[in-house]
This record gives structure tokens, C-alpha cells and sequence, in this order.
């Protein structure tokens, strides 16, 4: 899928601010669509989401979203609009708290990127350049992290690696 962007990084590596410029420059005629996959389970989380709600708040974007139901947002989205997706990982952390299938879950969001009329650009975290968690729900994670990001890589046109702000293209031209 040539309009599929994935971008991948750290924690503060700039990923978000990369793909954010990635979908604002592909938006067309129609507002580019943020997708947010956040759920706050305290406070902190609260807060950090009613921060970035309000950095978004007036520059255009329509603010969709979506903990779990990734894929049914992403269908509902206008046909060729620019969609930025942030972040796969958190939505993954949700599905697996929530005891989901994640196998399922991943499949229902390849099929729908599949299915979807315009630029998409997707957030994920690398999560396994680190130490291997000491617990099994962490290594789960990772692991499944990983696996999606593989998948999701594959399927995209583009994937770039955010690193201290600085983007490497693994896949596709600048």
C-alpha cells in the first residue's frame, strides 16, 4: 500500500511530530483525521492527554477516537482524507489488557488499511532494542509489538525510524 506510512521510535524520539507533519502535508481538500488511541487509567495519563487534545485544538485536525476500535474508525474516516493513526502501540496495550485476541485485532487493522481510500500514517513504538522485560505480560507485549510492527512495515509503501528528532527512511524515498 503505497499511501501506508509507517513511522517508528522511541519515547520522545519526535515520531509523533514526524508523522503529524507527514499527514498534514498530504492532506488534501478534506481535514486530515487524528486518530487517538489513549485510554487514561490515571491521572497522569488524563493529563497528558488533555494537553495533547489542546496542542491540536485549532489547526484543522478532526479528532477521532479510538482505544480498541481502531479498525472501525479507520472505515469511517472520509474517503481520501489524511489519516494519522498514534499510537499503534497503546491501542495494542489495550487489546492486550483487555484480553483480546491480538492476532485477530491485528488482522482486522491490516484488512481495514487495506480497504482504505487515502494517505494513512501510523505511530508505533520500537520496543525491542531494550533489555528483555523481567515479566510475562511485558514480554508479551514486546513481542507483540514487534510482530505488528513487522506486519504493518511490510504492508507499507513507507517506514521511517525517529531517532533524537531525526528521521532514517527504511522503506520508501523521503
Amino acid at each position: 500500500m503505497a499511501d501506508l506510512t509507517l513511522v517508528l521510535g522511541g519515547a520522545r524520539s519526535g515520531k509523533s511530530r514526524k508523522a503529524e507533519a507527514l499527514t498534514l502535508a498530504a492532506a488534501g481538500a478534506l481535514p486530515p483525521v487524528y486518530i487517538a488511541t489513549a485510554q487514561a487509567f490515571d491521572a497522569e495519563m488524563a493529563e497528558r492527554i488533555a494537553l495533547h487534545r489542546a496542542q491540536r485544538a485549532g489547526q484543522g485536525w478532526v479528532l477521532r477516537e479510538a482505544p480498541l476500535d481502531l479498525a472501525g474508525v479507520l472505515a469511517e474516516a472520509p474517503a481520501g482524507a489524511a489519516v494519522l493513526v498514534d499510537c499503534l502501540t497503546l491501542w495494542l496495550s489495550n487489546h492486550l489488557l483487555a484480553g483480546h485476541d491480538l492476532e485477530a485485532e491485528g488482522q482486522a487493522l491490516r484488512a481495514a488499511l487495506a480497504a482504505r481510500e487515502g494517505p494513512v500514517v501510523l505511530v508505533s513504538n520500537e520496543v525491542g532494542l531494550g533489555i528483555v522485560p523481567e515479566n510475562a505480560l511485558a514480554r508479551r507485549f514486546r513481542d507483540a509489538a514487534g510482530r505488528l510492527n513487522q506486519d504493518l512495515a511490510a504492508q507499507a509503501g513507507r517506514v521511517i525510524f525517529v531517532a533524537a528528532g531525526l528521521p532514517l527512511f527504511l522503506k520508501g524515498g523521503a
